[in-house]
């Protein structure tokens, strides 16, 4: 089962005051862009949110460990009801890309 666009539309709209939010289609699935940086993955209509020291201390015991595909790294898996408050979420959202490096600028390919 892949993510419905209902799904990304619905967290782009709870996370849009937290900094310039967008999400990528990448197979299937999406991942979720805070100000440049991947924050979170929405695979399956679930939501998984990046680790990060600052990100676990904000959300404290609020979350499980979860995996958003087979091999992946832990992240935090956030429930419906979690993601449903959208101060929270936004603040999740932005304390996480906080605590994450701007990512490395792409290599121009040579012809």
């Amino acid at each position: 089962m892949s993510t419905r666009q209902e799904t990304i539309d619905f967290i782009l709209d709870q996370v849009a005051g937290a900094g310039e939010a967008r999400a990528r289609k990448m197979f299937g699935e999406y991942a979720l862009y805070l100000d440049g940086k991947v924050v979170a993955l929405v695979c399956d209509d679930q939501l998984y949110v990046k680790i990060t020291e600052l990100g676990r201390a904000f959300v404290g015991d609020r979350y499980e460990e979860g995996c958003p595909y087979p091999g992946a790294k832990p992240w935090m898996h956030i429930s419906e009801e979690m993601f449903d408050d959208r101060a929270w979420l936004s603040e999740l959202v932005r304390v996480t890309a906080d605590a994450l490096p701007l990512p490395q600028p792409k290599k121009k390919k040579r012809v």
